[in-house]
């Protein structure tokens, strides 16, 4: 698998069926260790181990309706109320983050309103807060920390 731009993790990784694996925490199962896959697990590690934020109020591939469509968030991070508050996009190391990627993750922020969003490769990190009162979005230098109410 690839480098990437994020702390390294303890990881587990098999082989069966001819294809790799790789367990996920969260979901407590081995899933298709695809190059996503490997960026979406360093990141939800990095947001537990690194940013302590709460396990039992982050939530991967959960699925929105957009548009009478049905899609798949990568990672949902929500508030003690349980209210979005992150929506995190990740793609494969080798797809650039461009325009049209930031531009899918806002239309699935659109439905949740999350007052965050991240969209990442692994290599490159791009953090917003949205204003949804103002319709404003203003891009972050950083990750935020987990501090909602």
């Amino acid at each position: 698998m690839y480098d990437l731009n994020l702390p390294p993790f303890e990881h587990q990784v098999k082989k069966a069926d001819d294809r790799y694996w790789i367990f996920d925490v969260l979901r407590k199962k081995y899933l298709v260790l695809t190059p996503e896959e490997w960026v979406r697990q360093h990141f939800v590690h990095h947001l537990l181990r690194d940013l302590a934020y709460p396990r039992a109020l982050i939530r991967v591939e959960g699925g929105l309706s957009y548009n009478q469509l049905s899609k798949r968030s990568d990672i949902v991070v929500f508030d003690r109320q349980g209210a979005p508050w992150m929506v995190i996009e990740c793609k494969a190391p080798t797809q650039p983050i461009n325009q049209n990627t930031v531009h899918q993750a806002s239309t699935y922020n659109a439905t949740l309103r999350a007052p965050y969003l991240v969209v990442t490769n692994g290599l490159s990190h791009y953090y917003f807060q949205v204003d949804w009162q103002e319709n404003k979005t203003e891009r972050l230098s950083s990750l935020p920390a987990y501090t909602p109410l």
